[in-house]
């Protein structure tokens, strides 16, 4: 069947049309994104406001439209924490569900972590071993380890990088002494997880996922993705180290020269290359490999597996 998976997410609405049944791998057939960034349209009193409601609307419509003209039989619609944390969740998902007929699955912070870790299980399969999951979105870090396809741990922590950017690094280039806090912060959090995960012992294999993690490798010098999902890609903890003053000392507009960078995503990549780097250090990872499936898989797979048997 053809499936539409609609990502409400915190940088951007993505609609991803994939060609699934049960037993194989979805297979991408169409991709439309808008960049709406609903984490920085919060207002005082952390609500989507009048404008951000009416622009979310105006872009799902432009997603069921494309869904349309593709051909999608049946419509996955999810949102992430943007939207879970809006004061005025309710009345966001209302909207929405009035004006074009969506009901929004409004995922929590684990759910995301458990349905990222199962795409990247299925993707690496069992012989990963036991499985380090790590994936930085613009709202969230989500942190999973297991065996299974089921996580034995899974934590959500507020360390987007687009949320960590809009509160944290106002300059452009930031201060120095910006950084320095937001570093503390990000490490402060991170420190208070590890505990869970230590428990379980070393993992086997480290995989991280998402736009932010897939841009760090390649600036530091991992593969461009027009080369194919199955090329390895891999970040270690060493380049990163490197690569994290330069960023700070960059603008936007120069991070946007770097190899991989759009220029949506720019003014973010500091604030996400200092959550990966103190997750890579306080998980003593060295090296990770970028896993080219994550959360909107995830709920292909889930969604793939609850289908009665023909």
């Amino acid at each position: 069947m053809r499936l539409g998976v609609l990502d409400v997410g915190s940088n951007t609405v993505h609609l991803l049309v994939v060609d699934a049944h049960a037993g194989a791998a979805p297979l991408p057939a169409h991709s439309h994104k808008a960049e709406l960034r609903l984490a920085e349209l919060l207002d005082e009193d952390g609500a989507i406001g009048a404008e951000g409601i009416d622009r979310l609307v105006a872009t799902i419509s432009e997603a069921l439209l494309s869904a349309e003209d593709k051909g999608v039989q049946e419509l996955l619609p999810f949102a992430t924490s943007a939207v879970r944390e809006a004061s005025n969740v309710d009345q966001v998902t209302a909207r929405v569900r009035d004006e074009t007929g969506v009901d929004l699955s409004v995922l929590s912070g684990e759910e995301e972590a458990r349905l990222t870790f199962l795409a990247a299980r299925r993707w690496y399969g069992w012989s990963a071993g036991k499985l380090l999951l790590l994936d930085i979105g613009g709202g969230s870090l989500e942190v999973a380890y297991g065996i299974d396809e089921e996580p034995d741990a899974a934590v959500s922590l507020p360390l987007g990088a687009g949320r960590l950017t809009a509160g944290w690094l106002p300059g452009d280039p930031p201060d120095p002494a910006d950084v320095r806090a937001l570093r503390r912060h990000v490490r402060a959090q991170i420190a208070g997880t590890v505990g869970e995960f230590a428990r379980s012992g070393r993992p086997d294999h480290v995989v991280a996922t998402s736009k932010t993690f897939k841009q760090l490798a390649r600036i530091a010098g991992a593969a461009r993705s027009s080369e194919g999902a199955y090329v390895q890609r891999t970040l270690s903890r060493t380049s990163l180290e490197e690569w994290v003053p330069k960023l700070a000392a960059m603008t936007t507009e120069q991070r946007t020269t770097l190899p991989g960078v759009s220029p949506g995503r720019a003014p973010q990549l500091l604030a996400g290359a200092l959550v990966a780097e103190g997750a890579m250090d306080l998980f003593a990872v060295d090296e990770l490999e970028v896993c080219p499936w994550a959360l909107r898989e995830g709920v292909i797979l889930r969604h793939l597996d609850h289908l009665p048997a023909v």
